[in-house]
């Protein structure tokens, strides 16, 4: 193989794929990146064999090949070559020389042979959406997934699709998010898939808010998203999700609607000598009022009061603050509105503007 290339030609669909490189690996293949230059097109591939990702682009070669090249070093190189620097790569016997201006660089390869093989899938269900749509879906749902739990099939996020909708729903337990978009979906009947927390992260990077389209494609073990240059597939998570509509709280009669900032900057200042570990605060609502209190082993407390628009009973209800303030950082509108039941009853919080996003907070004992 011999090429020589612009030094952020090389290094932009470099940072597309790297991210699939774990940085300790049990094969030593997986810690590089497949790079293949057929004379008209370059690929870089690379996988932890659960995720893999592939970003391609026309270039032409002077020689073809396919090498796999020690991605982490690689990268570096490229990212420590100034803006605009052309980079001659040639690969030889298993040794890539990268010449540029007088920097020389000789990287130890692997035989393309060597490198896992990239499996084809068979999709069941397809639907093409926008970027910047499905980045949203993700970004207002993905931080209620669950982190190395037992029960692995909350450690990814619940992607749901019908003929017309997708939905995103993720939950640890505590909490629970789930955002709806209206797509075409190809598709007759309700298909689920769990899409592990590693993948959903690397999405959330990966997408774009350029308005394009992707296409994303399901099948029994694997999601693939196609996005302009780039096509990234990960394994799923066989497991059942919950039934997240029982989650979903009934008969909440006591709506509370305030100014989505005015509130977290408010349960913000009380959380400051909240419980580290516990992060509870205790509310309590009365008549267009809403006080907040928290404390602390050192007997440390605080107090805050907020005016809202409330006309229920009065009460008083503990919570990790932490999941109200991760549910209004997601939202982007004015105002919000909280339904409340009873002390020993999940919340429902909504953005009052745009109700596709639901979230659900489970209160705590204080």
């Amino acid at each position: 193989m011999k090429l020589k290339i612009g030094r952020n030609d090389l290094l932009n669909p470099l940072q597309q794929v790297i991210g699939a490189i774990e940085k300790r690996q049990t094969l030593a293949a997986l810690s590089h990146v497949l790079i293949e230059a057929d004379g008209k097109t370059i690929s870089l591939t690379a996988t932890d064999l659960e995720l893999t990702m592939v970003s391609s682009f026309d270039h032409a070669a002077d020689t073809p090949g396919k090498v796999a090249v020690p991605a982490r070093e690689l990268f570096d190189i490229c990212k420590a070559l100034p803006d605009g620097a052309e980079i001659s790569l040639v690969e030889k016997d298993l040794k890539l020389t990268m010449k540029s201006g007088r920097s020389r660089f000789t990287l130890a390869c692997l035989a393309a042979a060597d490198f896992p093989k990239i499996e084809d899938i068979t999709p069941t269900t397809s639907f093409t959406i926008n970027s910047p749509e499905l980045r949203n879906l993700l970004d207002r749902t993905a931080f209620a997934m669950a982190n190395q739990d037992v029960r692995y099939y909350l450690n990814g996020l619940l992607l749901e699709v019908t003929p017309k909708q997708v939905r995103a729903v993720a939950t640890d337990g505590h909490r629970l998010s789930m955002c709806d978009a209206e797509v075409s979906v190809d598709t007759k009947q309700k298909a689920q898939i769990i899409v592990p927390r590693k993948g959903i992260t690397e999405l959330q990077r990966l997408l774009s808010q350029d308005d394009e389209e992707v296409m994303v494609q399901m099948s029994n073990n694997h999601i693939r998203v196609i996005a302009g240059n780039l096509e990234f597939t990960s394994k799923l998570i066989d497991g059942r999700f919950p039934d997240y509509d029982r989650v979903l709280p009934s008969g909440n009669d006591a709506p509370l609607l305030t100014s989505r900032e005015e509130l977290r900057q408010t349960l913000q200042r009380a959380s400051i000598l909240s419980n580290e570990k516990y992060r509870g605060i205790r509310l309590q609502l009365s008549k267009n009022t809403l006080n907040i209190q928290s404390n602390n082993t050192e007997q440390e407390e605080a107090e805050d009061e907020l005016e809202v628009n409330y006309s229920g009973n009065d009460f008083e209800i503990g919570f990790n603050v932490q999941y109200i303030l991760d549910v209004l950082g997601s939202i982007d509108g004015d105002n919000v509105e909280v339904l409340f039941k009873d002390p020993n009853s999940s919340i429902l919080i909504t953005d009052s503007e745009q109700t596709k996003a639901r979230y659900v907070v489970m209160p705590m004992r204080l």
